[in-house]
């Protein structure tokens, strides 16, 4: 604080202590020799409750070199002799929260605020250290506190948009973002803030626009440019995001987070070995980095001598390893062990990855179950609902491809948008947010309902269509919505791709996702529970809606390609194209598991792969037909 500002509030003592410290620095200077002078003048407040202020500039300078347990011990000796000096209960609150002893921070705090309870700055450092309790309620009703003394406080605005942030209600934090921006335009981590928040919500185009606004005010500013990219490669637009990424390296060389983004991005783009020198990249600034040795793994074919196996081992023996880098180095392991023959040691690394997965997501497959019900429940009512409300036609029609996941929806995928007709969208959550609720029952099932669905799911299609009439969405998950596509998007196409269901199961549990809506996936028995609640479903709807559902068996597309290729392109209505046979000729981007799969010539015998694993699964899938 100044010592003009001193002043104003009554000082006298704290102001003089200032003006004397400049003019020890600069003799002649004339506000300092004015503000000394205007203080003979001037009637002292509180002039005995704070101690001379050399001893508080020495614990001022203490705070700031760090030293704040001595600034603890310090202070409460201090607070003793002056017990009614705000300025000691701040510089105790503040050191207290820098060492994590959050409590007495607040009980500081509050001393300040008792004996000056104007002070603003008091309630926003509260609040401040409420929000690292947790205690977000609180923080937010402190930090109003400070907005209702001064309303135009423009960092406890922004901090309430951080608080509900960290609660997840999103749309608040953006509406106090947007506070704290018509008071300071040029707040850039606000900018950055709400960037974030679009991005989650998959708002991508609002997302690179508040990330850009943020560089244009920042232009060094690594990590817009980093959420910059992870936006673009959202979006698809890989080129441009390995660009953002290659700038936040520009300006932060050890950015080891840009380097596995760029080389995630290589992977979707299918240059491997790129891919591969850029995780090697990441790896040599961060050995440890263990989600990079997960995704490198899927690329590599190792050998025993392989320095990174040897590096995955140590890691594994290290005590202090959370449950997420033990997970992603347990299926790196796995991998590195399949090649290497261990099946055994393979085997049991995939079963433990699962394990730590599945309990980081918090998995039950009750509540999956609950959802299969809650579906098969909706569905007659979806059937037999009647519009009353006229259906636009759409600019663009939705092929779903569909199933369960590692089925070999998106080799199916990349036959259909080889044609020059079909734009491949890959795998859309769109179904999901605007159409869960209604699936299940949570949403009344009016026309007002449906055509606002039918609306918002078209408009999300047309932004990836890049332009043309058919485009595929080949979310697996969207099974679940059979009855709500064909009620509500008529026109489009479903495509239910299968495959054996011991190599579907499978491949499933051998598989880390991403996604966190996979969470069955990750135990034998839970993916067997979910695999035979997805047939039954599936049977389900085969029963309301054959007509309209075309089943492609994967394994029969291997054995006959052309023949199944060639009806499944006359289901859709499309002239024949000789593309169609080539799908690993397709350049468009891949972001699922099977990327690698799909860039070669389509094979036999894979749906056998997991045969080998035989001797240790114990006859789980005896119950498959």
């Amino acid at each position: 604080m100044t010592a003009k500002s001193h002043a104003k509030r009554g000082e006298i003592q704290a102001a003089r202590g200032l003006y004397e410290v400049i003019l020890q620095s600069f003799p002649s200077n004339k506000r300092a020799l004015q503000g000394l002078a205007a203080l003979s003048n001037a009637k002292p407040s509180f002039e005995t409750q704070h101690p001379p202020q050399e001893i508080i500039q020495k614990a001022i300078n203490l705070y700031n070199q760090g030293h704040l347990t001595s600034v603890v011990d310090k202070v409460n000796t201090l607070i003793e002799q002056y017990p009614n000096s705000f300025i000691l209960w701040n510089i105790l609150g503040a050191a207290s929260a820098q060492t994590g002893k959050l409590d007495q921070a607040i009980n500081a705090f509050k001393s300040v605020i008792t004996i000056k309870p104007n002070y603003i700055e008091a309630y926003n450092n509260i609040g401040n250290a409420y929000k690292a309790l947790g205690n977000l309620d609180e923080a937010i009703a402190s930090y109003n506190k400070a907005i209702s003394l001064k309303a135009d406080y423009v960092e406890a605005y922004y901090n309430i948009g951080v608080t509900y942030q960290e609660q997840g209600n999103l749309d608040e934090a953006v509406l106090y973002y947007n506070k704290a921006l018509s008071l300071k335009p040029d707040y850039t981590e606000a900018y950055y803030n709400i960037g974030y928040i679009f991005k989650d919500q998959g708002k991508l185009d609002e997302a690179v626009a508040a990330y850009n606004k943020a560089i244009s005010l920042k232009p060094d500013y690594a990590e817009a440019y980093y959420n910059v990219g992870i936006a673009l490669q959202e979006q698809g637009n890989l080129n441009e995001a390995i660009s953002s990424y290659k700038n936040a390296l520009s300006l932060k060389p050890g950015y080891t987070e840009a380097y596995y983004n760029v080389g995630f991005t290589l992977q979707e783009q299918g240059k491997l070995n790129e891919a591969i020198a850029a995780y090697n990249k990441a790896l040599s600034l961060k050995p440890d980095y263990a989600e990079v040795h997960r995704n490198l793994s899927a690329l590599v074919k190792y050998r025993p001598e392989d320095p990174q196996v040897a590096l995955v081992n140590e890691l594994m023996q290290k005590p202090d390893l959370n449950d997420d880098q033990r997970c992603h180095l347990h299926y790196a392991l796995g991998k590195m062990n399949e090649d290497l023959g261990d099946l055994r040691a393979a085997y049991d690394n995939y079963v433990a990855g699962g394990k730590l997965r599945k309990k980081m997501l918090r998995y039950d497959f009750e509540k999956d179950r609950l959802t299969f019900d809650q579906i098969k429940n909706t569905a007659q009512k979806l059937k037999d609902f009647s519009f009353n409300r006229y259906m636009e036609a759409a600019t663009s029609t939705p092929i779903f491809i569909l199933g369960m996941p590692r089925s070999g929806t998106t080799l199916v995928e990349q036959i259909i948008s080889s044609h020059s007709n079909v734009n491949g969208a890959g795998e859309l959550e769109t179904m999901t947010r605007f159409g869960h609720d209604l699936s299940v029952g949570k949403k009344i099932i009016s026309s007002e309902n449906v055509i606002q669905f039918r609306k918002s799911y078209l408009n999300e299609l047309e932004k990836v269509s890049d332009g043309f009439k058919l485009v595929t969405d080949k979310m697996p998950h969207n099974f679940q919505y059979i009855g709500l596509i064909l009620k509500a998007l008529p026109e489009a196409k479903v495509i239910h791709v299968k495959r054996d269901p011991s190599a579907t199961c499978w491949s499933n549990f051998k598989n880390y996702f991403s996604a966190t809506g996979l969470g069955y996936s990750y135990d034998l028995e839970d993916t067997l529970k979910f695999f035979h609640s997805y047939r039954e479903l599936m049977d389900f709807w085969d029963q309301q809606y054959s007509e309209r559902i075309y089943h492609l068996d994967y394994d029969e597309l291997t054995d006959d390609q052309e023949q199944e290729t060639r009806k499944l392109i006359q289901h859709l209505g499309l002239d024949w194209e000789d593309s169609c046979l080539s799908p690993q000729e397709n350049k468009r981007n891949v972001k699922t598991t099977s990327q690698q799969q799909v860039r070669q010539k389509i094979y036999q015998g894979s749906s056998q792969a997991w045969r080998k694993f035989e001797p240790f699964i114990n006859g789980v899938f005896d119950s498959l037909t």
